[in-house]
């Protein structure tokens, strides 16, 4: 992870705008870490970087993935290892920016080889429901089935699979992680609850003042981890007339702070990364300027 910087945090807090003009001022480029923003397709849905923010510098991993393809920790790495390396070739700083915390440390500490998908076996899991796949994981790996959002099947079956194949729990496997091994260098950027939470609202109106409904209308096919892009499942619900607009709106928002709790706690636990709390500055023009004091301290000889 040399020349290599982080700046992680919840959804909506600001992270892009803020990475965006600390790249341009300091000579670097952009590795997204987003699970859905790899995706094309859905930018709005996705909350993909404007086109003004995409000029001030370049960006790597937003919308080069079809909606069609399986992503995953190991795929993210695998890209996200070969971005890094063709920055570096070109003597550029790679600034990693997102709030997928499994992709994030999947780059700082690695991953624990684990065996590949058995599609025979997930077809059989993904015929149990929630509740099914919930008690079963809970017998095996209770560590697994209390941190895991017990709303995504995609997760429980898949810590399922990793338990039925290797006959240890994927808990016990993810705490093999090194510690930091990495050295990464990183800041965690965050927001008082009030403050995140009504960015989060506003985020959400503007996205179907901007045209998420037609924007998910016009996709047809897409795979189970594109699918469980926040807002995809209820907008599809909207348009099958299964409810209104404002229940649609308000169900995003909701599952969104959701989210963005289980990030805040995620990161706080998982990195090391010392805190920013964007709500305590006057503008993200002040936010730039103290992740690059830290960027600089990075690269002492420019």
């Amino acid at each position: 992870m040399k020349n290599v910087f982080f700046i992680v945090g919840p959804t909506a807090s600001g992270k892009s705008q803020i990475a965006a003009e600390v790249a341009a001022r300091g000579d670097a480029e952009i590795v997204s870490a987003d699970a859905y923003q790899v995706y094309c397709g859905l930018p709005i849905l996705t909350a993909q970087p404007n086109e003004a923010t995409l000029r001030k510098a370049p960006h790597h991993l937003i919308g080069v993935a079809p909606l069609t393809a399986e992503m995953s920790a190991d795929k993210f790495r695998e890209l996200a290892l070969a971005a890094i390396e063709d920055i570096h070739r070109r003597g550029k700083l790679a600034l990693v920016v997102g709030g997928s915390g499994f992709y994030v440390k999947a780059l700082t500490h690695g991953l624990t080889p684990l065996p590949e998908v058995d599609q025979t076996l997930r077809a059989e899991l993904n015929l149990l429901s929630l509740d099914e796949l919930e008690s079963r994981l809970t017998a095996v790996d209770p560590l697994s089935a209390e941190t895991i959002d017990r709303r995504n099947k995609r997760r429980l079956v898949r810590a399922l699979e990793i338990f039925i194949q290797t006959k240890r729990p994927a808990s016990e496997q993810r705490r093999e992680w090194k510690e930091q091994a990495s050295g990464a260098r990183g800041v965690f950027v965050l927001r008082d609850r009030t403050d995140l939470n009504a960015r989060i609202d506003r985020r959400v109106e503007e996205t179907f003042r901007d045209g998420v409904t037609e924007e998910v209308a016009a996709v047809s096919e897409v795979s189970a981890t594109a699918s469980q892009a926040l807002g995809f499942l209820e907008v599809r619900q909207l348009l099958e007339n299964r409810t209104t607009q404002a229940e649609c709106i308000a169900a995003i928002q909701h599952k969104t702070r959701r989210y963005a709790k289980r990030q805040l706690t995620w990161f706080r636990r998982q990195l090391n990364f010392e805190e920013l709390n964007l709500s305590r500055l006057k503008d993200h023009h002040a936010a730039a300027d103290w992740i690059l004091q830290k960027v600089r301290l990075l690269r002492p000889s420019e």
